[in-house]
């Protein structure tokens, strides 16, 4: 079974904290990011392939955010731009703090199961895709 989980973060909220609160209080184990509007003060944002991530203050559009959650963990990921436009985006880390909003919908398919777990393709916790029914 499919669910919609719609919410909208308020100023200064933490958008990958409350995300990550949203998907635990509601126990959801197979989810993606459907859409998302709204703004940022500041962003910690990591780049591809780097260590660390890289922050800004000011005012930012977000462009985009895509990836899985899970109670047993998430990958997002996030684009902003400035007011020229121009555009980042990298892995989503805490203290992107709203602006004026952040409008999410989150969908969940109660079908699967989400884990994210070393395999043997990458040094890392990959997302592992599991079917409740087999």
């Amino acid at each position: 079974m499919s669910k919609t989980h719609p919410l909208r973060l308020k100023p200064g909220a933490d958008l990958k904290k409350e995300i990550e609160q949203y998907v635990k209080a509601n126990k959801i184990q197979a989810g993606w990011i459907s859409t998302c509007a709204g703004s940022l003060t500041h962003y910690n944002i990591r780049f591809a392939n780097q260590p660390t991530g890289s922050t800004a203050e000011g005012h930012f559009e977000i462009v985009s955010l895509a990836g899985t959650v899970s109670v047993n963990g998430s990958h997002l990921h996030i684009s902003v731009s400035d007011s020229t436009g121009t555009t980042i985006g990298g892995h989503l880390l805490d203290g992107n703090l709203v602006y004026t909003t952040a409008e999410i919908i989150l969908q969940e398919d109660e079908n699967f199961l989400f884990t994210r777990e070393k395999d043997g393709t990458t040094p890392w916790e990959e997302l592992q895709i599991k079917r409740k029914d087999q």
